[in-house]
């Protein structure tokens, strides 16, 4: 029986516009599930319908009821894949037309909780090299690889497993990907997947489509 994964991305910034990067994700993950694109937040409410949510936002203004669906889903056996801005957390559509972005203060406790971490900052866009620290499902075929991507500064919680570290001349390394439980379902994070590069680069797209069977194998 397929995998059924629901892609959710925003319009919100442009430099992560799902409607610019959601058919490459859809290519990256490949035969590993069938993919469904959305932007629609109040799908998060009830995801009965879907094996595997793979995040890809930026706005982190989620209801208080959308975040409950999205911890209830994965704490009952769902699986969740966040792709690059699913770290985010902090990040807000601006009020001001003339601003890229705004932030909240701090991230939501139980969004943050469910990944495990969350983006602080990155660099320039640059080549730096990806380093497979630990042997798991996740990491199973892949590699240490160079890939040119946005590098994220990510700060995480000693719940995670980290399987990629980063080596970069401005970040020593960071993790780059890393998986956790929470209740009954699997969580795994890829910080990659800013650039068209990073999303056709065959050590990424080995990770996400093993973090899709991973993730849903729970």
């Amino acid at each position: 029986m397929a995998t059924n994964a629901l892609l959710i991305g925003e319009r919100t910034f442009p430099f992560h516009a799902i409607d610019e990067k959601g058919d490459e994700l859809v290519d990256a993950v490949g035969d590993a599930a069938d993919v469904e694109i959305t932007t629609d937040r109040d799908v998060l409410e009830s995801l009965d319908d879907y094996d595997v949510l793979i995040d890809y936002m930026t706005d982190s203004e989620l209801t208080a009821e959308q975040i409950d669906g999205l911890v209830s889903f994965v704490r009952n056996g769902g699986a969740y894949v966040g792709v690059h801005c699913a770290a985010d957390l902090t990040s807000t559509a601006p009020s001001d037309p003339e601003d890229v972005v705004d932030t909240r203060p701090e991230p939501d406790p139980r969004h943050r909780s469910l990944l495990g971490g969350e983006f602080l900052d990155h660099p320039a866009q640059s080549e730096f090299h990806v380093d497979i620290v630990s042997d798991h499902p996740v990491t199973a075929g892949v590699d240490s690889f160079d890939v040119y991507d946005e590098p994220y500064q990510v700060d995480v919680g000693a719940t995670v497993d980290v399987l990629a570290r980063m080596e970069h001349s401005e970040l020593k390394n960071y993790p780059v990907a890393w998986v956790r439980t929470d209740g009954d379902g699997r969580v795994c994070y890829i910080s990659l997947g800013h650039t068209d590069e990073a999303l056709r680069s065959s050590g990424f797209r080995q990770l996400l489509r093993n973090a899709i069977t991973w993730a849903t194998d729970g």
